[in-house]
């Protein structure tokens, strides 16, 4: 079985390395050292990672974040290439569910935060790969968006979410352009958005992602 979510984590790993710690993301104010950070708390620390989703426990992760963020940044990125087998997020059962999407959106993040970037050519195999995880993340995401949107990535299919009404959305695009643009990196995302100009620019800015 092909591992795609151990392929991205290794390119992340890789470019991290190549732009340096203190180089820009599409993750707000965080640096590559501070993403680094939150990829081994997710994997590394799940007594305090609960603040990721959860509001009330923001507190804590942010703080033990910061504190994995101040070890040396080669020492981290050899964690990063070397995930636990006991981590509930990374062991060999749920690596590849639970890591593609992750590992995927992040190494785009670090790539398009610097000027001039390109899409990747990305093989049969990821792409395909990728389509199923624009159907899960489409439909967690858009599951009650007020209008329906119909999520084209042509050659592979159409989902269609959201609430049915009478101004349908068409957001279409590859796979990845799909995925980053599901995740709430829509200015990022190489995916067109048709329909009412009203209803199209609130998807393009709309709070998505998890």
């Amino acid at each position: 079985m092909t591992r795609y979510a151990l392929a991205e984590r290794l390119a992340l790993a890789d470019l991290m390395a190549e732009v340096g710690p203190d180089a820009p993301t599409l993750c707000g104010d965080w640096t590559v050292r501070d993403l680094l950070a939150h990829l081994l708390l997710r994997e590394r620390r799940p007594d305090a990672a609960g603040g990721i989703l959860i509001k009330r426990l923001a507190g804590r992760t942010a703080r033990v974040q910061q504190r994995i963020a101040g070890r040396d940044f080669a020492e981290l990125l050899r964690e990063l290439r070397d995930p636990p087998w006991w981590s509930p997020v990374s062991n060999p059962l749920v690596d590849e569910a639970a890591n593609l999407t992750e590992m995927f959106i992040h190494l785009e993040d670090v790539r398009r935060a610097a000027p001039g970037w390109l899409p990747r050519g990305l093989s049969a195999g990821l792409t395909e790969a990728l389509w199923r995880a624009v159907g899960r993340q489409a439909k967690l995401t858009l599951r009650r968006y007020p209008v329906q949107v119909r999520v084209t990535a042509p050659g592979h299919g159409t989902i269609i979410v959201g609430r049915p009404g009478t101004h349908p959305l068409s957001l279409t695009g590859t796979p990845g352009e799909l995925l980053m643009f599901l995740s709430g990196r829509q200015a990022h995302a190489r995916a067109s958005v048709d329909g009412t100009p009203e209803q199209a620019a609130r998807l393009r800015t709309a709070r998505l992602g998890v």
